[in-house]
């Protein structure tokens, strides 16, 4: 009897061996460390089905790109603590960097320091033109990058996107997964309003990563938000969290939500 429910359970098993890992990514997102204003926001950066769309196995080696104040550092942390290893590529700091960016990777560094989570976290730094060696070339399974990209054609325009994603390339394995999340510019939009709203183009992120040797595999709408216009006067940062906008109209962009975001998933062959 036990040995003809083994035969079961590994059958299942690889009928769905991603079924453990399902749970394991449920497990950290549900975590009670997780701070509760983070996980407040769930309903709209869909940490769940965001990591399985990406794949992500808690036996993996990952990179998350300028994780800022650890969103999502603090599911990925515990996720992959046990059996994988994680890349914080934090923000790189030089003469010129703001006083931001610098009290940003100073916090973070206190986190590794006492969140018993993030004690293995190996703490890097990229800039998508002064540091692009986040990681050994070829040691990655995945590479994350979640509302980053739009910063990057801010600073550089193209250039910074394409220099960015050939750093990302050269990391992965062959075979490895480059993810990606940002605002969401629609295409009909001018380009010029890429410098400074915030928003992108799909089809510019598309672009840089195909230069750089990665093929689009898969997209997908989970964290799509059909009632943002991306048109407003102070960008993206006119809806939650940063609520720029007139006081006045703030109840309406509370209603409408955090901004509409593509998901993309590419592929190093």
């Amino acid at each position: 009897m036990f040995k003809n429910a083994l035969k079961i359970s590994l059958c299942l098993f690889l009928l769905n061996p991603t079924s453990t890992f399902a749970d394991s990514i449920s497990d950290a997102v549900n975590d009670e460390a997780r701070p509760l204003v983070q996980r407040l926001r769930d309903e709209y950066r869909n940490p769940q089905q965001t990591l399985r769309f990406f794949d992500v196995q808690p036996d993996m080696a990952v990179a998350e790109i300028t994780p800022g104040g650890g969103w999502y550092t603090s599911i990925l942390a515990p996720l992959l603590k046990d059996n994988g290893e994680l890349y914080a590529a934090h923000f790189y700091i030089d003469e010129t960097s703001k006083p931001y960016y610098k009290k940003s990777l100073e916090s973070f560094k206190e986190k590794i320091k006492t969140v018993p989570a993030y004690e293995k976290i190996k703490l890097t730094a990229f800039h998508p033109t002064k540091s692009l060696d986040f990681a050994p070339a070829g040691s990655l399974d995945r590479v994350l990058t979640f509302r980053n990209a739009h910063n990057w054609y801010m600073s550089d325009k193209q250039n910074g996107l394409e220099t960015a994603f050939s750093s990302f390339f050269k990391a992965l394995k062959k075979g490895g997964i480059l993810g990606v999340v940002d605002h969401k510019m629609p295409e009909s939009f001018s380009d010029e309003l890429q410098e400074d709203s915030g928003y992108i183009k799909q089809s510019a992120i598309v672009a840089a990563a195909k230069k750089a040797g990665f093929v689009l595999a898969a997209e997908s709408d989970i964290n799509l938000n059909s009632q943002d216009t991306a048109d407003y006067e102070k960008g993206v940062w006119t809806l939650p969290p940063s609520l720029r906008g007139a006081e006045e109209e703030q109840a309406q962009y509370i209603g409408i939500g955090e901004s509409s975001r593509m998901t993309l998933k590419f592929l190093k062959p």
